[in-house]
């Protein structure tokens, strides 16, 4: 029987991580300013936007999740740019013969506004990507004083990815 080999694969990622004091809020490599100078708490950087891509990216090609690679238990990876991480899975999708044609994100928090650092956090996810900012989407929207976002306990981010056979 003849193996189907499919032209695209679509991966979607999720991460979220609890705000904490004395932690920088980092997003999309981008430090923001959290009106109470909360950041996100995590091994690495907290990044949710890059996690939450780095998982889409892997689950496209049913590679596991970002924990694989980066185990929390592992100190190499203590207090980590995301970014770095984010690169080095985009080093294995392109191994694995595959180019990233675009993103979309939407990183959900009730503070600080995002909207202000979004052209910043794109072009720091192209660079890493490898293409145009055009190609990468990047939201933000609150929950309405709704679950842990809303209630300002943590900031999500939900991502999906679309890959091309090279």
């Amino acid at each position: 029987m003849k193996r189907f080999s499919p032209k695209f694969r679509i991966g979607n990622g999720y991460d979220i991580h609890r705000l904490v004091k004395d932690r920088d809020l980092i997003l999309g490599g981008v430090k923001l300013h959290h009106p109470e100078n909360l950041g996100l708490d995590g091994h690495s950087d907290a990044d949710v936007l890059s996690h939450s891509i780095s998982d889409a990216l892997l689950g496209a090609l049913s590679l596991g999740d970002i924990g694989k690679y980066f185990p929390p238990t592992d100190d190499k990876w203590k207090n980590a740019d995301s970014l770095l991480l984010l690169s080095k899975i985009v080093e294995l999708v392109r191994n694995q013969g595959w180019q990233i044609n675009n993103i979309d994100s939407v990183i959900v928090a009730e503070r600080p506004k995002i909207r202000p650092y979004i052209c910043s956090m794109k072009q720091n996810i192209a660079n890493i990507l490898k293409i145009e900012n055009d190609f990468v989407g990047i939201k933000a929207t609150t929950n309405e004083n709704l679950g842990p976002e809303g209630r300002e306990e943590g900031i999500s981010c939900h991502s999906v990815v679309l890959l091309e056979k090279k």
